[in-house]
């Protein structure tokens, strides 16, 4: 494969997926209102009853609906990348993507391709979110905003690396839609995306811990420091090995060799 295959490959599977969205407008809106619904509803609620210390990266107290900002981007990414693995569940069989792995192009780079595809899309309704949350009245330092968009790719490709191992293992479209629901509200709730962790150990000890294990509270924290400026080695090392060990999960699941999905299609 030379650069200027790689690179033609690259751009159709990003042209593709950037159409898609385009044309799928209700999803757009879907990967709005999930998030949206916890800012402006939830989050008013929770303001006046649940009180935060002054916790890093913060300097001074904050109001709730400001903390729940990162963990609303991690939510549009973890529904993101759990749908474009969805999607792959239905390409790998039906789609493009089956033409694709059957291509002398290496299937490690095609997944990387797929990946980065979903996490450009995340990105683009990651920054339409923070701008309905200005709109709404919840301040944010706009300085860390494009320091964010590296951190952005990161965590999307370790998300959808997640996703992309469990399309691996899942051979039906039915069963991942369940496996799906299954891992993105344990995620999601077992963080640090609504509650802080010194909160949720004043609750819970278990689920404390539980919390500590679950590698979307690093994206979580990651997300939150890198829009106050400031770093969080300790989240950016996890969220780098979650994407290596589950990217590398997810190229032996799709490995015919290795008794991948493709598996019986590369035998006949």
């Amino acid at each position: 494969m030379t650069v200027s295959h790689a690179s033609r490959a690259l751009l159709a599977i990003l042209a593709r997926e950037l159409l898609r969205f385009v044309q799928q407008r209700g999803r757009f809106f879907a990967a709005l209102v999930r998030p949206l619904i916890w800012l402006l509803v939830f989050a008013a609620g929770f303001r006046a009853s649940l009180g935060l210390s002054i916790i890093p990266p913060y300097e001074t107290y904050i109001a709730y609906d400001v903390y729940v900002i990162p963990g609303l981007i991690g939510m549009i990414q973890l529904f993101s990348g759990m749908q474009n693995s969805l999607s792959m569940v239905y390409d790998r069989e039906m789609g493009s993507m089956r033409v694709l792995l059957s291509t002398p192009l290496p299937r490690g780079f095609l997944l990387i391709a797929r990946m980065f595809s979903g996490t450009v899309v995340s990105i683009i309704q990651v920054y339409a979110f923070i701008l309905l949350a200005a709109l709404f009245g919840t301040p944010l330092p706009w300085s860390g905003l494009l320091p964010l968009l590296p951190v952005l790719v990161l965590t999307g490709m370790a998300l959808s690396a997640l996703g992309m191992f469990l399309s691996s293992r899942v051979k039906q479209l039915e069963n991942f839609a369940g496996v799906m629901n299954f891992l993105i509200f344990p995620m999601f709730f077992l963080s640090t995306a609504l509650y802080p962790l010194w909160r949720i150990r004043e609750g819970s000890v278990t689920l404390y811990h539980l919390c500590q294990y679950n590698p979307f509270t690093y994206v979580v924290e990651l997300i939150r420091f890198t829009i106050y400026g400031q770093p969080n080695l300790p989240a950016l090392g996890i969220v780098t090995a979650t994407l290596v060990v589950f990217g590398a999960a997810a190229l032996i699941g799709y490995t015919p060799a290795r008794g991948g999905p493709t598996a019986g299609r590369a035998a006949a």
